[in-house]
């Protein structure tokens, strides 16, 4: 990697957005943990993000793209490189459809509850299973997100990515491979939009729907502590959160990292938790639940940094 000061100051002198130099993780990460990033990029517009991914690749200075940071842990030695963030890029744009339908195109940055909210109030359906997803429209694309009966890939219309060159392309929904929790994508690429195939529905059942969601996500999952979603990928067979408390593991705890007592498949902060121990523990939850079922949980969860 190139001389950081100097990467640094040419990154400085080449971007309008803010840049947070050796800015704490802990601050952003849902879990509340991570140590110091040696960069943290705000592009104000997707040229910008393009010319940033431009000149990391030309200077071999390690970067990723985050967006609500709803699904990461930065290790406590933070993350030597430049992490640039999509916040700033979350517009929203409606087009209708020859077949009656609507095309809703989201930047990256765009919260799904911006998504969600806007279909409550035009009255489109096919969104409904987004609420109450704390992330953003990059991340749900990349994590294929999903919940009670639907998946990003069910919507999704086309992708538009950035390559480690700083190339845009937009890629078809044809030409776009889905599984379980993720989309394959080429190394090092970003998503910078997406395009959703959506329908108008009536009203007031779009908005029943929204609600019976939001309340069985608020009955069952550990809001009232920090944490990162479900931390591992649901087996084809049961779910990871059963797998675990018959394990025994429902309430274990590693300081103030805890299995939750409330939805086992939840790894929450009590307060002063650390990213290892929320990494021991995770790997304890993995050893355990392989040793008594002869399952192997594969984390959904992703750990950066050093």
């Amino acid at each position: 990697m190139a001389d950081k000061a100097a990467w640094r100051g040419e990154l400085r002198e080449r971007m309008t957005g803010r840049i947070l130099f050796d800015e704490p993780a802990e601050g952003h990460t849902s879990l509340g943990v991570g140590g110091t990033i040696d960069a943290l990029c705000f592009p104000q517009s997707e040229d910008e993000l393009a010319g940033v991914v431009a000149f990391l690749g030309v200077r071999r200075v390690p970067f990723l793209a985050v967006g609500n940071w709803t699904n990461l842990i930065v290790l406590s030695g933070g993350y030597r490189g430049a992490l640039i963030s999509t916040t700033d890029l979350r517009s929203l744009t409606v087009r209708d459809e020859a077949d009656g339908g609507v095309r809703l195109e989201a930047q990256a940055g765009a919260p799904l509850a911006d998504l969600v909210n806007l279909s409550l109030c035009e009255a489109f359906t096919g969104m409904e299973f987004c609420a109450g997803i704390p992330g953003s429209v990059g991340g749900a694309v990349r994590m294929n997100a999903g919940a009670y009966g639907g998946e990003i890939k069910d919507v999704c219309r086309s992708v538009r990515l950035i390559d480690p060159q700083g190339a845009t392309r937009s890629v078809r929904r044809a030409d776009l491979v889905f599984s379980y929790r993720n989309l394959d994508l080429p190394a090092e690429s970003i998503i910078i939009g997406a395009a959703f195939s959506l329908r108008r529905g009536e009203g007031d059942a779009i908005a029943r729907r929204i609600q019976e969601i939001i309340a069985l996500r608020r009955e069952k999952h550990p809001l009232e502590f920090r944490n990162a979603g479900s931390i591992f990928k649901n087996p084809r067979e049961v779910p990871a959160g059963r797998l675990i408390e018959a394990a025994g593991l429902k309430g274990m705890r590693i300081g103030d990292a805890q299995v939750s007592e409330k939805h086992c498949n939840f790894i929450v902060n009590r307060g002063r938790a650390t990213a290892e121990e929320l990494l021991g523990l995770i790997e304890i939850v993995q050893k355990r639940v392989y040793e008594q079922t002869g399952h192997a949980l594969e984390r959904e969860v992703k750990i950066i940094g050093e």
